[in-house]
C-alpha cells in the first residue's frame, strides 16, 4: 500500500516544518497565559492554606451537603419528568394519527429550540414565585423530555423495519408491537444517549443558581462571597470543591450506563438460541 492517503496530500519537508513552529508557538502561548491565570490567582492569595480552613468546620460541610442533596432531588424528579414526557412525544410522533404528530412534532421543536435559561427564569416568575424548586424541574423537564423524545424516536425508527411487518403480520396492534417488539429492541442502542441526556440534566440543575435555588453552585456562591479567611475569599477552593463534586456525580452516573447496557447485553445474549 502507498504511503499517501487517498484523502489527502502528505506534509513535504516544508510543511512539517511550519507545522511543527505553529505547534510550538501555540503551546508557548496556552502556557502563558496559564503561567498569566496562576500568577493572578496567586497573587490574589487564592492557592494558600488560610483558603482551606472554612472547609474544616462543621458550618461550611453541612451547607455543602445540603446544596449536593438539594441538587440531586432536583434532578431525580427532572430526570424522571423527563422520561415519562419524553416517552409520551415519541409516541406522539410515531402516531398514525396526522394531528397527533403535529402536535407533538411542535412541542418538540419549541422546547429544543428554546434556551433553557430563559424558560426556567420565565417559569418562576410567571408560574412559581414561591417555589424556585418547581420552576427549576419543570423547566428541566420540558427541555430534558423534548430532547429525550427525539433520541426514543430514533431509537425505535433504528430497528430493522421487518421486526414491525413481522410482528402486524401475526396480528398484533400497533401498542402490542411497540410495547414487546420495538421498544425492547430499540432501548439497547438508545440506552447511551439516555444516560447522556441525564448527565447533561445533571449539570443543568446548576441553573437553579440564577431563581435562588439552593443546589451546589448557589451553595458555594454563598459560601465563597460570605465566608472570609485572612487572605481574602475562597473562591478557588470553592470553585475545586464543587467541581469536583459535580465531576464525581457524573462519572458515578456514566459508571451506572455502563453496567445497566452490560447487563442488557448479557441477558440479550442469554436470550438468543445456539445455532443448530
Amino acid at each position: 500500500m502507498s504511503g499517501s492517503s487517498v484523502l489527502y496530500d502528505v506534509p513535504g519537508p516544508r510543511a512539517k516544518a511550519r507545522n511543527l513552529i505553529l505547534g510550538v508557538l501555540a503551546g508557548a502561548g496556552l502556557l502563558g497565559l496559564l503561567w498569566y491565570v496562576y500568577r493572578s490567582l496567586a497573587d490574589a492569595n487564592q492557592f494558600t492554606a488560610a483558603m482551606w480552613d472554612p472547609f474544616q468546620y462543621k458550618v461550611a460541610q453541612e451547607k455543602i451537603l445540603t446544596g449536593l442533596l438539594d441538587t440531586l432531588k432536583a434532578f431525580a424528579t427532572a430526570a424522571v419528568l423527563s422520561l415519562i414526557l419524553g416517552a409520551l412525544l415519541a409516541a406522539g410522533r410515531l402516531s398514525d394519527h396526522k394531528p397527533v404528530r403535529t402536535v407533538c412534532t411542535a412541542i418538540v421543536q419549541f422546547f429544543r429550540a428554546m434556551p433553557l435559561l430563559i424558560m426556567i427564569f420565565a417559569l418562576y416568575q410567571s408560574l412559581f414565585t414561591t417555589s424556585p424548586f418547581w420552576g427549576l424541574v419543570i423547566g428541566l423537564a420540558l427541555y430534558n423530555g423534548a430532547v429525550q423524545a427525539e433520541i426514543i424516536r430514533s431509537g425505535i425508527n433504528a430497528v430493522p423495519r421487518g421486526q414491525g411487518e413481522a410482528a402486524f403480520a401475526l396480528g398484533l396492534r400497533k401498542t402490542q408491537v411497540m410495547g414487546t417488539v420495538l421498544v425492547p429492541q430499540a432501548v439497547r442502542s438508545m440506552l447511551p444517549a439516555i444516560i447522556g441526556q441525564l448527565v447533561v440534566t445533571l449539570k443543568d440543575t446548576s441553573l437553579g443558581f440564577v431563581i435562588t435555588y439552593p443546589e451546589l453552585l448557589y451553595v458555594g456562591k454563598l459560601i465563597a462571597g460570605t465566608t472570609a479567611t485572612p487572605d481574602g475569599y475562597p473562591y478557588i477552593p470553592v470553585t475545586i470543591i464543587i467541581g469536583a463534586i459535580y465531576i464525581t456525580l457524573c462519572l458515578l452516573l456514566t459508571a451506572l450506563a455502563k453496567w445497566i447496557e452490560g447487563r442488557s447485553r448479557r441477558g440479550a445474549n442469554r436470550r438468543t438460541p445456539a445455532a443448530a
